[in-house]
């Protein structure tokens, strides 16, 4: 649609016509005006899959690798490959704008939601963050950079103010916002918190640069609930309120107009922007959605099944794989109207492991994991010369696949380490589970596995709508024992009901709890357990309706005797309606334990150990208080490692985690949160069907340099642009594993690189490096470029300039292309400017490993950039 089009669109509507498309007609939503043809446009999460309206387990989804998974990578095809896919997903459930991709940095590795966004680097950020945007665009699908701008941590993160440097906001937070403008993207979400003393909604930060120097034409939304006053808001640049109906525009905006208060040309712009977008995702009349959306084997250029040898054969459905009710605990929901348009469910014709966006997810999962560690060659591991296996720790036959908070979704299936192994070994070797230690914390919500609905007696629960008096108005079966959203007419309801009847598998003592607020009641066959009022103590929506805090009783139960647990909750202003029912066994002796799982360790081949975070640890709403991994991991990581010297440990987590063991076991690999493909890939990993394909995004530590919490409402960023690598080359130490770690199943001689000799100031150059396979297999390098400018004291130690990966076979010579951007050259002074003088260039494996090097000259010199000359590695 032309813009002369949408102006005559805007002319025909009078001022509360505009400003009621403004403000969300639901939660999730935007409104119709049926007086120009514009109908609804769906928003839905979407960062690792698309939710669709609402949180119903009943409507599964594709559950992606995290953002973390995905930049570890360094694959943009990939990237754009998973854009694709979430666009897909999108259009199968109905949804017009996927609130994706994060963009916000590393800065911290204590940032609670650290797995929804993608580096601590702002050119690999924006690099995938913009594939992304490209591949979910190219469906007629709109993508959300967000949160726009410093939203890099979570506590007091509706409030806090973020304290940033002109030079260090331009150089590092709006960089990756600025590339995914540039990337075309059609949305952007203004953050919770603010920026030099003003919150974002408000902040000028959205005229300039966004609108204004990088010329974004799309919708500005913001985060749900992020805007709190008509006026100011209004005269910013923020276009869309969301969630509504209700908000602070609305009677109060159309007032301020008719006051002077707001031009009604602000609002023409706003309402114009708003049919430019639905005219982009077909939600205009003559602007159609591309009619190949749905069509799965189109969403990935690159071939699903690529290093995936595995790919048609199903895994075991009695290997430790999970349904979808059983598979996950999301943390995070809110009111919703319903789930619209939805089509069914896809290739069902098809077995799993044969549909093509399966195999695109396990391909991921195998190119996201990263190698930190593999002495003597442990891995890969030769199936051949395997009897027995044993896979030890909590993560591995329930492992976490996705973060906490507003990016869950429900998994049709997934596929647990253990079941991956078990798949992949099946006639080769006998594959045993230990748990080795009982994670605390709260016990699991019922499912299908051991509660059946005391109505019906299928496999779930009863879930009921009460009205002041306990009388039934609604009644639903469900799956899952943690609801952020029971349906039904929520407006009518006093209390909502849960009901299960559970046969206990094991007598003793069993943790049974209930969450929510306002009045809670817990009963087990008629005894009261729980009986307590929980007041509402944040105004954070991550909390008030996807985690309310959770009450716990003990009680004793006899094995096979059957028991009905009801859990009640009132329903409160303010308070949501989510709650949760949940039942556990009381863990077990950690001692006893632990020492089941050195006894199995001892008696096998190989151990792989799988540890991680609990949703305590990463979730929306909350950032970690230590890196340490959680109740008893590292003693067990180090008992079974010196058990047994062919130990391999997993880490499942979505960010960095310490690993004070990490020079006792002989491999170490990183699998993030792999999504529902997670155990596939990891087994294709370990058994060297394909290689580990990633590098770090971030660098892993056994300490934080950046500080997450604000004092007296103030987060001081003020170590300037030296986050991640950059700070820990700053302090001259060394972490863990530095920013682009991590090895593959054959080793790379890095043999020449080839610069210009000078760059004119505003020019990109290409470098060229030259390396060689020098190991056994065939393989795929990650090669990094980094600028230095030794001189100038205001500048990080190096930077990322850029990066190209190669692959090649044993003993093959291969170049690697890097474009270098103008950018890379330059510095914030007020505007962009390039100083001119000597920059090292230096090329390698990582931030510290970077065994080339050559100087640039950036001068108005008229000789030749072209010209260049070749550094030999020593």
């Amino acid at each position: 649609m032309i813009p002369d089009d949408l102006d005559r669109l805007v002319d025909k509507l009078d001022l509360e016509s505009k400003v009621r498309l403004l403000t969300g007609a639901t939660v999730w939503r935007t409104p119709a005006e049926p007086a120009i043809g514009l109908e609804p446009m769906v928003t839905s999460d979407g960062p690792a899959g698309v939710r669709g309206e609402g949180w119903d387990e009943r409507r599964t989804s594709l559950s992606l690798p995290s953002a973390t998974a995905l930049a570890a990578t360094w694959d943009e095809s990939l990237a754009q490959s998973m854009g694709e896919l979430l666009a897909v997903e999108a259009r199968r459930k109905g949804v017009h704008v996927v609130l994706a991709p994060t963009l916000n940095l590393h800065r911290s590795p204590l940032a609670g939601r650290h797995f929804e966004c993608y580096s601590e680097d702002p050119l690999l950020t924006g690099r995938i963050g913009a594939a992304v945007i490209r591949g979910i665009q190219s469906r007629g699908v709109a993508a959300t950079a967000k949160h726009y701008v410093a939203n890099d941590s979570e506590t007091d993160r509706l409030t806090l103010d973020a304290r940033v440097d002109e030079r260090t906001l331009r150089e590092v937070y709006l960089a990756p916002f600025e590339a995914a403008v540039q990337a075309g993207v059609w949305v952007v979400m203004s953050a919770y918190n603010g920026v030099n003393g003003v919150t974002m909604s408000e902040n000028d930060l959205l005229a300039e640069p966004l609108k204004g120097e990088w010329g974004f034409d799309g919708v500005v939304v913001s985060d749900w609930g992020a805007v709190r006053s008509a006026v100011a808001s209004a005269r910013a640049a923020q276009d869309l309120v969301m969630p509504g109906p209700d908000g602070p525009w609305g009677e109060a905006l159309v007032a301020a107009v008719r006051a002077g208060e707001v031009p009604e040309a602000a609002i023409d712009d706003k309402a114009r922007r708003l049919l430019r977008l639905a005219a982009r995702v077909g939600a205009l009349p003559g602007s159609p959605a591309d009619p190949t959306a749905g069509d799965l084997t189109a969403s990935s250029p690159a071939d699903p099944t690529a290093g995936n040898l595995t790919a048609s054969s199903p895994a075991d459905p009695t290997a430790g794989n999970l349904t979808a009710p059983s598979a996950l605990s999301p943390s995070a929901g809110g009111p919703t109207t319903g789930s619209v348009g939805e089509r069914p469910d896809r290739a069902e014709h098809l077995d799993r492991a044969e549909r093509p966006d399966r195999a695109l997810l396990r391909r991921t999962v195998a190119a996201s994991t990263v190698l930190l560690r593999n002495e003597g060659d442990l891995l890969p591991l030769d199936p051949v010369r395997l009897t027995r296996v044993a896979v030890i720790g909590p993560n591995a036959a329930r492992p976490r696949i996705q973060g906490g908070g507003s990016a869950g979704v429900y998994p049709e299936s997934l596929v647990t380490p253990l079941a991956g192994l078990r798949t992949a070994l099946n006639g080769h070797a006998e594959v045993h589970h230990a748990t080795g230690v009982a994670l605390g914390g709260l016990p699991a919500p019922l499912d299908v596995a051991i509660a059946r609905n005391p109505r019906t007696g299928e496999p779930g629960l009863l879930v009921r709508l009460l009205d002041a008096a306990g009388a039934e108005i609604h009644a639903e079966h469900r799956l899952t024992g943690r609801l952020p959203e029971p349906e039904g007419p929520i407006h009518r309801a006093a209390a909502v009901e849960v009901r299960a009847l559970v046969r206990p598998d094991r007598a003793g003592p069993w943790d049974v709890a209930a969450a929510g607020w306002g009045r809670l009641e817990l009963t087990v066959d008629g005894r009261v357990v729980i009986d307590e009022t929980v007041p509402r103590h944040t105004d954070d929506p991550a909390t008030v309706h996807l985690a309310p805090p959770y009450r716990t009783g003990r009680v004793t139960f006899e094995a096979g005797r059957q028991v009905e647990i009801v859990m009640r909750r009132e329903l409160v202003p303010g308070g949501g309606r989510a709650c949760v029912l949940a039942a556990a066994p009381a863990p077990a002796g950690a001692a006893a334990e632990l020492a089941a799982a050195v006894e199995l360790a001892g008696s096998c081949d190989v151990a792989v150990v799988v540890v991680g975070t609990t949703e305590q640890a990463e979730s929306e709403g909350v950032d970690r208080e230590t890196l340490a991994l959680p109740e008893g991991q590292d003693e067990l990581v180090r008992a079974v490692a010196a058990a047994n010297p062919a130990t391999v440990v997993v880490v499942n987590s979505g960010g960095p985690v310490a690993m004070p063991w990490r020079e006792e076991a002989a491999a170490v690999l990183v699998s993030w949160f792999p999504g529902e493909e997670g155990g596939n890939g990891l087994a294709d990993v370990l058994l060297g069907r394909a290689e580990p394909g990633g590098r770090l995004p971030t660098t892993w530590a056994d300490r934080a340099l950046a500080p997450t919490v604000p004092e007296r409402g103030v987060l001081e960023y003020a170590e300037g642009p030296h986050i991640g690598y950059r700070g820990w080359l700053r302090e001259q130490d060394s972490p863990a594993y530095w920013f682009g770690h991590g090895l593959g199943y054959t080793t790379w001689a890095y043999e020449g690189l080839c610069a210009p000799e000078r760059v004119a100031p505003g020019w990109p150059a290409r470098v060229c490096v030259t390396l060689r396979n020098t190991g056994r297999r065939a393989g795929r390098e990650v090669v990094q470029v980094y600028l230095a400018r030794p001189q100038d004291h205001e500048r990080p130690v190096r930077w990322l300039a850029g990066f190209a990966a190669v692959t090649a076979v044993p003993g093959e010579q291969v170049e690697a292309v890097v474009e270098v951007p103008a950018r890379a050259f330059q510095h914030w002074a007020g505007a962009w400017r390039t100083a001119e003088g000597e920059v090292s260039v230096l090329a390698g494996r990582s931030a510290a490993d970077l065994p080339l090097e050559a100087v640039i000259t950036v001068s108005h010199s008229k000789e030749s950039a072209l010209q260049s000359h070749v550094i030999k590695s020593g």
